[in-house]
């Protein structure tokens, strides 16, 4: 995570070595822009300060992750169909053990920890 207790960068932006910042200067007086594209390692930064440029990692979530989603979604949706269409009580209940099922699936596999 960023440095949230740093100084404001309110009025420039952050020049900082390691802080993806354009004119940051890294070991050998370099800047971070010369060693981004000589194949250093791009280093996630977010500005707050208005026309710098941004760059965020690609990444969405871990497939064990979107699979429990989709079995609490399908659940919900199957269960809420079973009370519109009827009742038909032994769907919902099939429907709220899936959904269970799917929620100790996301919390076994640490779905929380898969943003960035």
């Amino acid at each position: 995570m960023t440095n949230q207790v740093g100084p404001a960068t309110g009025s420039g932006s952050v020049a900082d070595p390691g802080s993806g910042a354009a004119g940051a200067r890294v070991a050998g007086g370099a800047t971070a822009a010369a060693t981004a594209g000589s194949g250093g390692q791009d280093v996630a930064f977010v500005s707050q300060v208005p026309g710098t440029p941004v760059s965020f990692p690609s990444y969405h979530g871990r497939t064990v992750s979107w699979v429990a989603v989709t079995l609490i979604c399908a659940a919900f949706l199957a269960g809420g169909l079973a009370l519109t269409f009827g009742p038909i009580w032994w769907l919902f209940w099939v429907s709220l053990g899936v959904a269970v099922i799917g929620g100790l699936l996301a919390a076994g596999t640490g779905i929380f920890d898969d943003w960035y």
